[in-house]
């Protein structure tokens, strides 16, 4: 079992910026793919960014490809979204989602229903 506790989300202008965390437990001292997603009122939930904890490779959306980043912290078991050049279409739910059936994310890093864990979710809204 993993547990995932998200935090950071806010309002902010276009342009500005925000970062996400996630807090993860239960399922220390081993690696997985964990990932970030988000929801906007009538979409589907969508990838944003993933990575293999512990330093692996790293996957992100290409509409948020240069702008965002996912990184670590293994100490804090805490996994990271920092999120630049905000824009109003970034605005929509964010979770922190994570897998542990497989020891890197793969090519299904982006499609939600092959993660098992989710967080609650963290609102973000970017006005224009």
């Amino acid at each position: 079992q993993v547990q995932l506790v998200e935090s950071g989300g806010g309002s902010v202008q276009a342009g500005g910026s925000l970062r996400l965390s996630c807090a993860a437990s239960g399922y220390t001292g081993r690696r997985y793919c964990m990932g970030w997603f988000r929801q906007a009122p009538g979409k589907e939930r969508e990838g944003v960014a993933s990575m293999y904890t512990g330093g692996g490779s790293t996957y992100y959306a290409d509409s948020v490809k240069g702008r965002f980043t996912i990184s670590e912290d293994n100490a804090k078991n805490t996994l990271y979204l920092q999120m630049n050049s905000l824009k109003p279409e970034d605005t929509a739910m964010y979770y922190c989602a994570a897998r542990t059936d497989l020891i890197v994310c793969g090519s299904t890093w982006y499609q939600a229903p092959y993660f098992t864990y989710w967080g609650q979710g963290t609102q973000v809204t970017v006005s224009s």
